[in-house]
């Protein structure tokens, strides 16, 4: 059982990633109303009459995100009944469901009635909320087998600011890229790192967001750095910490790459879809950092109790002896 539930974990969260995806697909190719203003229909029917490039990847994706909807139901109650015991387990299952149908009804949303790209650019964080949630079931699902070190971790308090504050921000760099999707200014600056080689600074909205977008990047980059360097001088001994750092900062000069060949391949679309993939990932990483430090500060408080109870236990052998 614990096995078939560990396929089927595995498979979910891939699901998950590709309707990541496949909604950058859709923004890329401005395939949104590939459909019409129809939903759950396509273009009011059920098999489409027309069928048109813009029309099969809608409802490619439409299609891969009902699945992925079903996979994580399944997986929210297998969980939920199979590994409820631990702590998180729960809570992560509701959050994965909830969020995915959140997701779901803004995506209706934007078919029938059309939002604003401030709107939709929230479509693919809340997307990255339930893939997170999912990715982290499946972990821990993974840590049954105790072949990782995260039940007892203690995590310093520089650390702990250093995964609370990047996750946050993470979050707020998410968002202004999916911002540049839906606002398309993803070629208003056609230099890199700069806006343009003539002039560093932007001088129209686009290019504020675009620039805007870089260097909110440019930060995050230097942050995982630096936390990168922390981990490997002070948390070899914690191989969850040392090597979820390493991956992070791997994920993270990926994406800053896959953003400067956006630019210089004038937006190729598998390197765009790439640029997607890495920050998923890169989230989903961050998320587990994220989870083994609320339990660090579970375990200092389990820790502090059991030597106060030693303590006790010693005092009171003292006075009756």
């Amino acid at each position: 059982m614990q096995r078939t539930l560990k396929w089927f974990a595995t498979t979910t969260t891939i699901a998950m990633l590709f309707v990541l995806i496949g909604g950058a697909l859709v923004t890329k190719t401005e395939s949104g109303m590939g459909c019409g203003r129809s939903w759950p229909l396509c273009n009011g029917q059920l098999i489409p009459s027309t069928i048109t490039p813009e029309l099969v990847i809608e409802l490619s994706h439409r299609l891969v995100s009902g699945l992925a909807g079903v996979m994580v139901l399944v997986l929210s109650v297998w969980t939920w009944r199979t590994i409820g015991h631990i702590r998180e387990t729960k809570f992560l299952a509701s959050v994965s469901f909830i969020f995915l149908v959140l997701q779901g009804l803004i995506g209706a949303a934007a078919v029938v009635w059309g939002q604003s790209a401030a709107v939709l650019a929230l479509h693919f964080g809340i997307s990255l909320i339930s893939f997170a949630s999912v990715f982290l079931l499946t972990l821990l699902i993974f840590e049954v087998d105790k072949k990782f070190d995260a039940d007892s971790l203690i995590i310093d308090r520089k650390m702990k600011v250093h995964i609370y504050g990047i996750i946050a921000y993470c979050y707020i760099v998410v968002y202004t890229g999916a911002l540049v999707r839906h606002k398309q200014a993803s070629l208003a600056c056609p230099s890199w790192p700069l806006c343009a080689k003539t002039r560093p600074f932007p001088v129209q909205l686009h290019e504020w967001i675009q620039m805007g977008h870089r260097l909110a990047a440019g930060l995050i980059i230097i942050w995982i750095l630096f936390a990168t360097i922390r981990a490997i001088r002070y948390h070899k001994h914690q191989r969850v910490i040392y090597w979820g750092w390493i991956a992070s900062l791997v994920l993270v000069l990926l994406q800053m790459i896959t953003g400067a060949l956006i630019i210089f391949t004038q937006l190729n679309l598998y390197i765009a879809l790439a640029h997607g993939f890495f920050i998923s990932c890169l989230f989903g990483v961050l998320s587990y950092l994220l989870l083994l430090a609320t339990r660090s500060k579970r375990n200092e408080q389990q820790l502090s109790l059991h030597k106060q109870s030693v303590i006790g236990i010693k005092k009171t052998g003292a006075r009756t002896s």
